[in-house]
């Protein structure tokens, strides 16, 4: 069976990632491992946004060592690069002061993962279909490739949540990530053939 893997990357980091050694994450065997053996991946999708360095200017050096490092590991990867917005709001402080605060908020990655998903659907390139996030924003994309187009769908749901009623009402199959996956599907470290390793502030 042909899958696609649609990985939001953002929902991905801050629902199993963040605040864990485990960042260095490898893709494909994380999907491998959820999947059963008749799951010929073809592709991982993977959408996320260039992380800004406020407050920490190191951080947009870490994505990209990151992303570095799947392309080398896993030639199927395809990154799809949404956009931060940033835009000055005030807000009124527990001791009653109004106080300008810089609010950045990523803008793009449900879109892209959906315009792709029904896209690479409607061409014909999957039999089957993995969305690794807990957006139900993406509900109804699911649907049309699922009712529509008459694929199997499944969901890989990060661990530090709770599941989207929608979602899950939408899909085949819903596979949780714990965090014993996690720790197993880590990618080598120094990646084979190159210099790229994981950053040590990871």
């Amino acid at each position: 069976m042909n899958t696609f893997v649609y990985i939001d990357g953002f929902n991905l980091y801050n629902r199993s990632l963040k605040n864990t050694p485990y960042k260095w994450l490898d893709l494909l065997k994380l999907s491998q491992s959820l999947l059963q053996p008749h799951h010929n991946i073809k592709t991982i999708r993977y959408f996320t946004a260039k992380v800004s360095e406020l407050g920490d200017p190191k951080r947009p050096i870490r994505q990209e060592t990151y992303i570095r490092a799947l392309k080398k590991t896993i030639p199927s990867f395809r990154v799809h690069l949404g956009n931060f917005q940033s835009q000055i709001k005030t807000a009124l402080t527990v001791d009653g002061k109004w106080v300008k605060i810089q609010d950045i908020k990523e803008k793009g990655t449900d879109v892209n993962l959906a315009v792709h998903l029904l896209h690479d659907a409607y061409n014909n390139y999957f039999d089957c279909a993995v969305v690794l996030s807990n957006d139900s924003d993406l509900t109804e994309a699911i649907r049309l490739v699922k009712e529509y187009h008459k694929k199997n769908v499944g969901l890989f749901l990060p661990h530090n949540c709770y599941p989207s009623i929608e979602l899950t009402k939408v899909v085949h199959f819903v596979k949780q990530i714990r965090v014993t996956l996690l720790e197993k599907c880590q990618l080598p470290n120094p990646i084979p053939g190159t210099n790229i390793r994981k950053p040590d502030t990871w």
